[in-house]
C-alpha cells in the first residue's frame, strides 16, 4: 500500500468527513431548520448595511412574531461599513495564472482597473514582521501560513492575524498591496473573505484572500527563486455610517422581575455565499431551543433572543446592545455561532457559588455525548461586551469545527452543507441548558 503524503493524507480526510454532505441537500423539519432555509432562500447574502441585510431584519420581526414571542423590534443603529467592488487577480510573470480572490472587509481600493507590482512571498506572518522599514516599496505583499482543521477551531486565532494585522503591517513597511492564504482548512478553489483592521493613523491599502490551491501555487513558485508579479484589482471600498440593526425578542418569565437569560446569534453574513453555517443556523438553533425550553410550562425568567447586526464587520451589533442595555441586568448569556455541526462539550464561566448549576448542566448533557472540559466560556461575540460590562455568567456549547473553516467566509457557506440531524442535537441540547438556567433562582455575577 502506497504511503500518503501529508497533504494526500488531510484531502482524503477532508473528502471522508465531507462525503456525506455531498449532493442535493437533506431536507430538515423544526423551526431551526425553517430558519435556516428560510433566511438562505429568501434573503441570501446579507452584508451588514447592505439592503438584503434590511430586509433580513424585516423577514425576521414577521417570522419571530408568528412564533409567538413577545416585544419583537429592531433596534437600529449606524456604523462605518465596507462594500464590495470589482476583483481580480493575475500573476503575470513568471507564469501567468489566474488567481480565485477575495478582497477583505475595509481594504481600501485599488485605481480603477487595478495595479501591477513585483510579489513579495513571506511564509508567516513573523516573517513580514521582520522585514525592514520601507522594504516594500511599491510592492504587493504575500502571507502564507499553515492553518489545519481542527475540533474546537483553535488555528483560527493564531492563523487569523494574518488577516486582521498583516495588511496593517504591510502598509506599514511601505506595501502597495497585500494578499493572504485565505483563512480556512479546504483545499476548494474558494478564497476565504472577512474582515481586517488598520492601525490607528496609517494609510490602508488595497488587500485580499486567495484561495489555498492558489497559494500552494504560489508557494511552489517561490521555491524555484523567479521574481513574481501581481496584477490586482480591489475597488471595494469603506462606507461611513451605513445602516443596521439588532432585532430582539422575548419569551417571557413567570417573574419578570428577575433579570432575563440572553441567548444570540447574528442576522447578518458575508456576501460570497448565503450565511447558512454562518449564521443563519445559529439563529434557528436557539430560537428553536427558548420555544422548546417552554414546553413544560413557562420559565421563571426571560429568555431574550438577539438577533444581532453587523457582526461580521466589527461586532457592532454586540456593542450597540452592550450600551442600549447597560443599565439593565442580565443574569447569563449565551451565544451560537460556530456552525450546524453537533455539540460536542460544555465550559462555563460562573461564580463559585453556581458550581451546582454548572454541575448540573453537565449531568443533563452527559446523556448526549456532551462532555464537559476545561477553560472558561466566554459566551461569543455579540454577547462579548454586555457580559464584560456586567460579569455575566456564561455557558458555551462548543459545536464540532473540524469543517467549519472549510466554509466559513466563502461562496460555499450554503444551506446544502447544514446537516438537518446534527442541527437538531444542538437544539436537544440548547434546550437542556435553558431549560435549567431559566428556572435558576440564583445566578451570580462573575467575579
Amino acid at each position: 500500500m502506497l504511503k500518503l503524503t501529508t497533504r494526500a493524507a488531510a484531502l482524503s480526510a477532508l473528502l471522508l468527513s465531507t462525503a456525506a454532505f455531498a449532493g442535493p441537500p437533506t431536507e430538515g423539519s423544526g423551526v431551526a431548520w425553517d430558519i435556516t432555509e428560510g433566511l438562505t432562500t429568501e434573503i441570501g447574502q446579507r452584508l451588514a448595511g447592505s439592503d438584503r441585510e434590511a430586509a433580513a431584519r424585516d423577514w425576521a420581526v414577521v417570522r419571530l412574531k408568528a412564533l409567538g414571542f413577545d416585544n419583537v423590534r429592531i433596534e437600529p443603529f449606524t456604523f462605518d461599513g465596507w462594500v464590495r467592488g470589482p476583483e481580480s487577480a493575475s500573476l503575470t510573470a513568471p507564469y501567468p495564472h489566474k488567481l480565485a480572490i477575495a478582497a477583505l472587509g475595509y481594504s481600501a481600493p485599488t485605481p480603477k482597473g487595478g495595479i501591477t507590482a513585483p510579489l513579495v512571498y513571506f511564509p508567516t506572518l513573523d516573517a513580514l514582521k521582520a522585514a525592514p522599514d520601507g522594504s516594500l516599496k511599491g510592492k504587493i505583499a504575500f502571507i502564507d501560513h499553515a492553518m489545519r482543521a481542527a475540533q474546537d477551531g483553535a488555528g483560527y486565532g493564531p492563523y487569523g492575524a494574518a488577516r486582521r494585522q498583516g495588511p496593517s503591517i504591510a502598509a506599514a513597511r511601505g506595501a502597495a498591496g497585500m494578499v493572504i492564504r485565505s483563512i480556512g482548512t479546504d483545499w476548494q478553489r474558494n478564497p476565504h473573505t472577512g474582515a481586517t483592521s488598520w492601525t490607528k493613523d496609517l494609510t490602508a491599502i488595497p488587500a485580499g484572500a486567495i484561495s489555498n490551491p492558489d497559494a500552494d501555487l504560489i508557494a511552489r513558485i517561490a521555491k524555484r527563486g523567479k521574481p513574481m508579479t501581481l496584477a490586482l484589482q480591489l475597488e471595494g471600498r469603506p462606507v461611513p455610517k451605513l445602516p443596521s440593526g439588532n432585532v430582539i425578542a422575548e419569551l417571557t418569565g413567570r417573574d419578570p422581575s428577575l433579570s432575563p437569560i440572553l441567548i444570540a446569534c447574528h442576522l447578518d453574513s458575508w456576501d460570497l455565499g448565503t450565511g447558512a453555517f454562518d449564521d443563519a443556523a445559529g439563529c434557528g438553533i436557539i430560537t428553536e431551543a427558548a420555544l422548546a425550553a417552554q414546553k413544560q410550562g413557562k420559565p421563571l425568567r426571560t429568555i431574550r433572543v438577539l438577533w444581532a447586526g453587523a457582526e461580521e464587520v466589527g461586532v457592532f451589533g454586540g456593542a450597540a446592545y452592550a450600551e442600549a442595555h447597560k443599565n439593565e441586568p442580565h443574569a447569563l448569556g449565551m451565544e451560537s455561532d460556530f456552525g450546524a455541526d453537533k455539540v460536542w462539550r460544555v465550559q462555563f464561566n460562573f461564580a463559585p457559588s453556581n458550581a451546582a448549576l454548572a454541575d448540573r448542566i453537565a449531568a443533563a448533557l452527559a446523556p448526549m455525548g456532551v462532555v464537559r472540559t476545561g477553560g472558561k466560556a466566554n459566551g461569543g461575540a455579540d454577547v462579548g461586551a454586555i457580559a464584560k460590562a456586567q460579569k455575566l455568567a456564561m455557558v458555551d456549547l462548543g459545536q464540532d469545527g473540524t469543517r467549519y473553516f472549510d466554509l466559513h467566509h466563502t461562496p460555499d457557506d450554503t444551506l446544502d452543507k447544514v446537516d438537518p440531524v446534527q442541527l437538531a442535537q444542538n437544539v436537544t441540547a440548547w434546550t437542556a441548558v435553558l431549560g435549567i438556567v431559566a428556572n435558576a433562582t440564583e445566578i451570580a455575577p462573575v467575579e
